[in-house]
Order: C-alpha cells, then sequence, then structure tokens
C-alpha cells in the first residue's frame, strides 16, 4: 500500500497518476473528496482529512508501506517551523507507530547553507526529524519551480512582465514539477532502497531570469522582460496577499539565500540533471495557460 498526500496538488497529482499507472494499491489523503477526479476515487482508498491531524495519519499510515509526504502552503502560520516540523510532527510519530517502510518527502537544495533561509531551513529540519524517526527516508531536494511561473500569467498578459526578487543575471537551476514527480514515484515503486539520503532535482540547465523572459518572449511570440522586485516591496505585496509577517519574512529570506548561491551548492551531474528543459516546459504549459 502506497500512501499519497496532497493528490490533487501540482506535484502529488502527477505522482498519483504515475502510482496509479504502476497498479499500486494506493490510499490518498485529501481534505476534500470531491475535488479527486471521478475515475481516481474509483481506484484508490480516501482518507479525507488534512494529513497534519493526527486521527487522520493514523487511520492512513495503518498498513502502508511507503508514503509520498509534501507539506502545503501554510500563509498564516505563525513562524515557518511550525509551517513544516509543527506540521509534521503527528506523521512522524504516526511513521513510527505503524511502522511504514519508506517515506519519500518532497524537499529543497541548500543542505549546508550558513545562514537562515526560510523555508528552506524549515524544510531541512522537518527531514531531519523525519529520518531520525527511524524510517528509510529520501528527501527529493529542489531547486525553484518552473511552475511557479504560472502564477505570473496574468502579469505576462496585461504587462508583459515577469518578476521577483532575484538579480537579472543570476544563473541558477530549475526545475520542472513533473521531473520531481517522476523521481518521487519511481522512488515509492522502487522498496530495495533503505536508508537516509537526499535525491537532488535540478533540471537540465542554469538560467537567469533574463534568459527565461527571453525564452518565454520567444515562445508566446510576445515581448517578456524580467523587472525585479525590491525586497520591501515584495514582503508587502505578500502581506497584502494573506501572507502572515513570519511567513512573508520567511519566504525573502529563501529568495535572499538563493540569491547568495544556496541553489549552487549541488554539483550537476548526469544523476540530478532531469530532462525537461524550460523552452519545452513553456511550449506545453506556460503558452497554454498564457492562451487559455
Amino acid at each position: 500500500m502506497i500512501v499519497i498526500t496532497t493528490p490533487t496538488g501540482t506535484i502529488g497529482k502527477q505522482v498519483l497518476a504515475q502510482v496509479l499507472a504502476a497498479r499500486e494499491k494506493v490510499r490518498v489523503i485529501v481534505r476534500d473528496a470531491s475535488k479527486l477526479p471521478a475515475d481516481v476515487r474509483a481506484r484508490v482508498e480516501v482518507v479525507e482529512g488534512s494529513h497534519g491531524d493526527a486521527a487522520v495519519v493514523n487511520q492512513a499510515f495503518r498498513g502502508a508501506d511507503a508514503v509520498f509526504w509534501l507539506v502545503p502552503a501554510d500563509r498564516k502560520a505563525a513562524s515557518v517551523l511550525d509551517a513544516y516540523v509543527g506540521f509534521a510532527r503527528p506523521a512522524i510519530e504516526a511513521f513510527r507507530t505503524h511502522g511504514v517502510k519508506r517515506v519519500v518527502g518532497i524537499s529543497a537544495l541548500g543542505r549546508g547553507f550558513p545562514k537562515d533561509a526560510g523555508h528552506v531551513t524549515a524544510t531541512l529540519s522537518m527531514d531531519d526529524q523525519i529520518a531520525a524517526a527511524g524510517v528509510n527516508y529520501r528527501a527529493v531536494c529542489n531547486p525553484s519551480f518552473m511552475d511557479n511561473l504560472l502564477r505570473q500569467v496574468a502579469s505576462i498578459k496585461t504587462r508583459g512582465v515577469i518578476s521577483a526578487p532575484t538579480p537579472a543575471d543570476l544563473k541558477a537551476p530549475i526545475c520542472a514539477t513533473r521531473d520531481i514527480a517522476t523521481v518521487s514515484a519511481q522512488l515509492l515503486l522502487d522498496s530495495t532502497w533503505t536508508g537516509n539520503s537526499s535525491v537532488e532535482v535540478l533540471g537540465p540547465e542554469d538560467l537567469s531570469y533574463n534568459e527565461m523572459a527571453a525564452v518565454i518572449s520567444e515562445v508566446i511570440e510576445r515581448p517578456v522582460r524580467y523587472q525585479r522586485t525590491p525586497d520591501d516591496e515584495f514582503k508587502a505585496n505578500l502581506m497584502a496577499y494573506g501572507q502572515s509577517e513570519a511567513m512573508a519574512q520567511a519566504l525573502l529570506n529563501m529568495y535572499r539565500a538563493k540569491n547568495e548561491g544556496l541553489d549552487n551548492l549541488v554539483p550537476r551531474t548526469s544523476e540530478n540533471t532531469t530532462p525537461t528543459t524550460f523552452r519545452q516546459w513553456c511550449e506545453e504549459v506556460l503558452k497554454p495557460a498564457f492562451q487559455g
């Protein structure tokens, strides 16, 4: 039995599709079962509720061989540690209680970075606590997602602009969520691995925001430029859209750490270089969203 959290989320639904294609028995934890497509509901066991709730995870992890673990965004958390470590605490105890053999978690690059990196620091702390629970654990560690640019489709349409609190010419790895899902599904379906380690997903190339804007312009056949957002404006915008001050500051701290090279700490190898190029992702994902 494989348990999948966030089965309607960007990564979780792609993991679910691949695990179902392998004809494995699957149980999902979902807040609202009606959001699952009818054909999916017919093929999985459903436990409704939050996977931050002890009663829910104890029900879901009973008899589980493997768990796909992803912490959902919590914009209003009192602290970033509450959002990750606090949320995961009931599940970590349930891993022990029910003897879950393997856990595959969505994590971040940045192990060894010497400063507070907000969401990344909290995520890595959560990884450490899961590993300490005695479960075999693989942390799938990622840089920024290509798919995050989907949040800027409206800005691309109305202003021809993408933005972030990042230097325009800073090159860093960037990956597609489809590749993260593939790596995660392969680990879930492989019952031979043991111990605790990280699996990095770097995407196929390092790109700057200026370079990404140029590719987007070519793919959608419309001029798009990159505009850096000042740090104070970035944080104020997050809070205006409902983020708590603590979570907005944590996200800004993460970007500042990335600007200082956090995502560039891991050397690129054939094993951590995944296939989806930024141009391919723009053609297959961003362009349809822009045209829709």
